[in-house]
C-alpha cells in the first residue's frame, strides 16, 4: 500500500488544500486545523452549520494565508500569535486561542453571513484526546475534531461508490491521509499500528461520519449521499463509518508515493 494523496485544512472545515509533501506533528500535519471561526458565544463554527465554509478557498503564500470566495473576493492576512487570547469551545473542550484581527473577523463575517472571529491555536497551549483512545495521557490534536490525522483508502470510497445512487469524491470525507491498494475494502477497519513512510502511527478508533460528508465541497450545496447509503450497511458500534482517526507516535515528512504497512491489527 501506498498514500495516494494528502490534504491539509488550515482553517477548520474551509476548503482543504492538496500537497505532495506533509511534516508529520504530535498534534497533526502542519497547517492542517491550526485555525477556526467562532461565533459570537465562543463556540466553534463547521460546515454542520455553514456548509457555505466549503465554498473559502484558503491557500498559503510567503508570510500567512488568502481567503477567497468567489462573492467576497479574496483578502489575505498575516497570523497573529501575540493578540488577544480567550477561551473558545471546541466539543467538549475549552481551549486558549489568539484572536486574529478584525479585518479577518470582518472578511469572515460577510462571507458567511453572521458575526464570527477567526481564531489561532494558541503557542504552547495543549489540546488532549479522549483518554479512552489515547495511546498516552500527553495525546494532543490541534483543531480538529478529536484526533492527529485521518486515513482513509480509495477502495473503501470504491465500494461505497457502487452502492450510491450518485458517484462521492473522496473531498466530502476530508481525509489527511489517503491509501490506495488495501487488499480489500474496509480493510482499515482492522488496522492498529501504521508505518507512514517513516513515521509510526496508531489507528485509535474509526471515524464516525455526520452531515458534513452530504456537503459538496466546491458548492457548499446538501444531498442525501453518501450519509443515506453508508447508514444502510456501515453503521457499526455508535455510528456510521468512514476512514480511521489516528494518534502521531512519531515525527517526521510523508509524501505522496510512501508506503503504508500495517504493523499490528485488532484482530
Amino acid at each position: 500500500m501506498h498514500i495516494s494523496a494528502l490534504y491539509v485544512y488550515p482553517i477548520k472545515s474551509c476548503r482543504g488544500i492538496s500537497v505532495s509533501t506533509a511534516n508529520v506533528h504530535d498534534i497533526g500535519l502542519e497547517h492542517d486545523r491550526r485555525y477556526m471561526v467562532v461565533g459570537p458565544d465562543n463556540v466553534f463554527l463547521t460546515q454542520r452549520d455553514a456548509p457555505s465554509m466549503a465554498t473559502i478557498e484558503v491557500a498559503q503564500f510567503a508570510s500567512g494565508w488568502t481567503v477567497r470566495t468567489e462573492s467576497n473576493g479574496a483578502l489575505t492576512w498575516e497570523p497573529q500569535s501575540h493578540g488577544p487570547r480567550f477561551s473558545v469551545q471546541i466539543w467538549k473542550d475549552q481551549v486558549e486561542v489568539v484572536d486574529q484581527g478584525n479585518t479577518v473577523a470582518e472578511w469572515f463575517s460577510d462571507a458567511l453571513g453572521r458575526p464570527c472571529r477567526l481564531v489561532g491555536f494558541a503557542p504552547q497551549v495543549r489540546r488532549f484526546v479522549d483518554q479512552t483512545y489515547a495511546v498516552a495521557p500527553t495525546d494532543a490534536v490541534s483543531f480538529a475534531d478529536g484526533y492527529a490525522s485521518l486515513i482513509v483508502t480509495e477502495e473503501s470510497l470504491a465500494e461505497l461508490n457502487t452502492r450510491t445512487s450518485e458517484t462521492v469524491p473522496m473531498s466530502r470525507f476530508r481525509p489527511n491521509i489517503v491509501v490506495q491498494g488495501a487488499p480489500v475494502a474496509w480493510a482499515e477497519d482492522t488496522w492498529r499500528n501504521l508505518q507512514v513512510g517513516a513515521v509510526s502511527m496508531t489507528a485509535v478508533k474509526k471515524c464516525a461520519r455526520c452531515v458534513m460528508t452530504t456537503t459538496d465541497q466546491l458548492t457548499g450545496q446538501r444531498h442525501a449521499e453518501p450519509l443515506k447509503t453508508l447508514a444502510s450497511y456501515r453503521h457499526i458500534g455508535h455510528g456510521v463509518i468512514f476512514g480511521q482517526n489516528l494518534i502521531h507516535r512519531s515525527s517526521g515528512t510523508i509524501q505522496v508515493g510512501d508506503s503504508v504497512t500495517v504493523t499490528a491489527t485488532n484482530e
